[in-house]
């Protein structure tokens, strides 16, 4: 069991065991006192990647003496789903964790629930999306208790590194090792939240320490250095992780092809892709903009085929989407104007929507003066189509520019009719 990793060897045995998660799995909770009167809930766990879903499932089980069985649902069949229900026929009760539930499709749904909801199957499945907006209803309606686990506290990590010291059987209670709170709150720290994250950076560092006398001496650089190397992977929502957002979006925006695909390696080791996903299509619209007008819906498309994939594969949709952006054209007019229009707002430059832009749509608008709307496509100037000449910017503001055209790529010809429509004001109609 010693070669087995650390984080797996200190996974909670029983319900007492676990840290953090006290108002879902507390002592004082219904859940607490259903379990260890051997009542178990079907149920459904939702969180962050390492917040703790599995290890809670596997104290469930532990507590309850059930047989358990664990399969993910991207990579189990309906044949796995009937060797559950065959084990169920010989053991009684089994405890079945199903993780990414929210890939569950029909074949495997229609095999299970019956003999979940005959009771013959305890089911826990863990996901990482909302299960109100991603898990099937059918399975829902078969679960009594849905749980968000929240991430552990520091606290709570410094508990589970003490007792992962002082366990001379699964733990590192066999060594004598010399370390200081410090040292461990540094570890607790790094692993924002994540019990995995923490063991594999505590058990790091007690492997790379030196020896003297019999007793591990662990140094402060020794912690530094593998806190950093270990930690550029899984810091999810800490201030790495945003670093690496913003010079993923900074290298596109500068056209470095292998810096940003550098960058985006970084994060997708992370395994958020939602945060990921959400800034390539800011970048599409902020950094590329009109320069390159179809790189939004490339973009797009690229994010629904790697939620569709899922990892690892979805790295190759979002690379591709990448190197498109890097190597487009690019402007940020859009965003410049649209960030300089509420501005003007905010600085109080408003004023009263010309009367012939009002709506029309009622009786009595005539008499409150809304008319003298001229339609642009029965009387447009010029060879270009859709322009007349009226005002359209509240009379206190007639002449005031927020966009700024950037001559790059499809905006050029953007630009040109831009400059053709503004040359047009003062001519009659």
């Amino acid at each position: 069991m010693q070669n087995e990793p650390l984080a797996y060897r200190m996974r909670p045995q029983k319900l007492d065991e676990i840290a953090g998660q006290q108002d879902i799995i507390g002592k004082h909770t219904p859940l607490y006192k259903m379990i260890t009167n051997g009542h178990v809930p079907s149920m459904l766990l939702y969180g962050e990647p390492g917040i703790g879903k599995t290890s809670l499932a596997y104290a469930i089980a532990g507590t309850c003496n059930l047989p358990f069985i664990a399969l993910n649902a991207t990579r189990s069949g309906k044949k796995d789903i009937e060797d559950v229900v065959a084990e169920s026929r010989v053991t009684g009760k089994v405890l079945l964790f199903l993780d990414e539930i929210h890939r569950f499709n029909k074949l495997q749904q229609d095999a299970l629930l019956p003999h979940v909801e005959s009771g013959a199957i305890v089911l826990i499945g863990a996901t990482t999306e909302n299960p109100f907006h991603d898990v099937n209803p059918a399975i829902r309606s078969r679960c009594g208790e849905i749980k968000q686990l929240k991430r552990l506290t520091a606290e709570d990590l410094m508990v589970l590194i003490q007792r992962a010291l002082q366990d001379d059987k699964r733990g590192l209670g066999r060594q004598k090792i010399e370390m200081s709170e410090q040292q461990q709150l540094k570890i607790a720290e790094a692993a924002n939240g994540d019990a995995r994250k923490a063991l594999t950076i505590l058990e790091s560092v007690v492997s790379a320490s030196d020896e003297e006398d019999g007793v591990t001496i662990v140094e402060d650089a020794m912690v530094q250095n593998l806190v950093d190397r270990i930690g550029v992977f899984g810091d999810k929502k800490g201030s790495h992780f945003y670093n690496l957002l913003s010079a993923l979006q900074k290298s596109v925006r500068g056209s470095d092809v292998n810096a940003a695909m550098y960058y985006l390696a970084h994060l997708l080791e992370n395994g958020d892709l939602v945060a990921v996903s959400r800034r390539l299509l800011v970048m599409a619209y902020e950094d590329i903009g009109v320069a390159n007008p179809s790189v939004g819906a490339h973009v797009l498309a690229s994010i629904q085929a790697a939620e569709r994939l899922g990892l690892p594969e979805a790295r190759i949709p979002l690379a591709n989407a990448v190197v498109e952006m890097c190597l487009s054209e690019k402007s940020n007019s859009a965003y410049k104007a649209i960030d300089a229009a509420i501005a003007s707002i905010h600085a109080g430059k408003v004023g009263d929507i010309p009367s012939h832009l009002r709506d029309t749509h009622y009786a009595g608008a005539a008499a409150l003066g809304h008319e003298g709307y001229l339609y642009p496509h029965n009387t447009p100037i010029g060879s270009f189509g859709g322009w007349v000449n009226q005002t359209y910017l509240p009379d206190n503001l007639i002449g005031t520019k927020f966009y700024e055209p950037v001559l790059a790529g499809e905006e050029k010809k953007l630009a040109g009719i831009y400059q053709k429509l503004e040359s047009f004001k003062g001519k009659k109609t």
